[in-house]
């Protein structure tokens, strides 16, 4: 595992480890810009990690992404069936699974969503030889894991849980 935080977080270092690691999670800023998709991406140390940079990559591990920022999986209105967004950039790479969410998130709950997600996956995940095994086929599952303790512990505020979506396998 490697943590990037703060100066450490650039755009060099994320997309080296992009090309290293097979599961990745974000939790950052995100933009969505409609208008001109490919120059959406990811606030880093250095500046935004674009989509047009993302596209590019060739990651030859790339399976899981967990995008913990905002508006990382919303496109163009009028393009409903033609979406470029984040997430959808993190498929085209070959990502096989992405969470992503439609608009902002709470920073007071995101951490909490993760949290009870990864939990989750790991209670579905497969033990190989005394380590868990991380099983992506189970993201979906373990997302609505998640939602639904958020959606315990926040009511009726649907604008808090109904954000967070899962693509892919």
């Amino acid at each position: 595992m490697l943590q990037l935080e703060d100066k450490e977080a650039t755009r060099e270092a994320l997309t080296n480890a992009m090309d290293s690691y097979s599961w990745i999670h974000l939790a950052c800023h995100g933009f969505q810009h409609p208008a001109q998709p490919l120059e959406s991406g990811f606030a880093l140390a250095d500046g935004r990690l674009e989509l047009a940079t993302i596209i590019k990559s060739n990651l030859k591990h790339a399976e899981f992404a967990f995008l913990s920022a905002c508006e990382t999986s919303t496109g163009d209105a009028d393009l409903s069936e033609e979406s470029v967004h984040l997430a959808a950039a993190m498929l085209v790479t070959g990502y096989r699974g992405v969470v992503g969410t439609m608009w902002s998130i709470a920073d007071q709950y995101a951490p909490q969503v993760a949290e009870d997600f990864y939990r989750e996956l790991f209670a579905r995940s497969p033990e190989i030889d005394g380590s868990k095994m991380l099983d992506g086929e189970q993201a979906a599952y373990a997302l609505h894991h998640a939602v639904q303790q958020l959606r315990k512990r926040v009511g009726s505020a649907i604008h808090l849980w109904v954000p967070y979506v899962h693509f892919g396998l």
